[in-house]
């Protein structure tokens, strides 16, 4: 038994190989082309952009559950031993920034 190839089988296999080089040489052309890369780049980006967002909507959600708690009973009432003070505190914030500013404009 003989494991010679006929020419017909060699140009065959030859043009097959050929082929899938071409395939793979768009391939190539494809992932280094300028636009694909950017695309990429632009894609890593805005996945990062997103997962930060979603972290940060989840750290303030839970710091706005915190502080509603604090600030309200179980029953949905307000808490006025609690807000009066803060409120106290929001007030003179406001009032010290105001008066602050009032200062450097004259």
């Amino acid at each position: 038994m003989s494991d010679a190839r006929t020419p017909a089988q060699i140009e065959a296999d030859i043009a097959r190989r050929r082929q899938e080089l071409a395939v793979t040489l768009d391939e190539i052309g494809v992932r280094m082309h300028p636009r694909t890369i950017v695309g990429d780049a632009r894609a890593k980006v805005t996945s990062k952009v997103d997962q930060t967002a979603g972290r940060a909507y989840v750290a303030v959600n839970r710091l706005v559950s915190d502080v509603r708690a604090g600030l309200v009973a179980e029953d949905g009432s307000p808490r006025l031993e609690r807000i009066v003070p803060v409120a106290m505190v929001a007030v003179g914030v406001i009032g010290f920034f105001t008066v602050s500013s009032r200062r450097r404009k004259s």
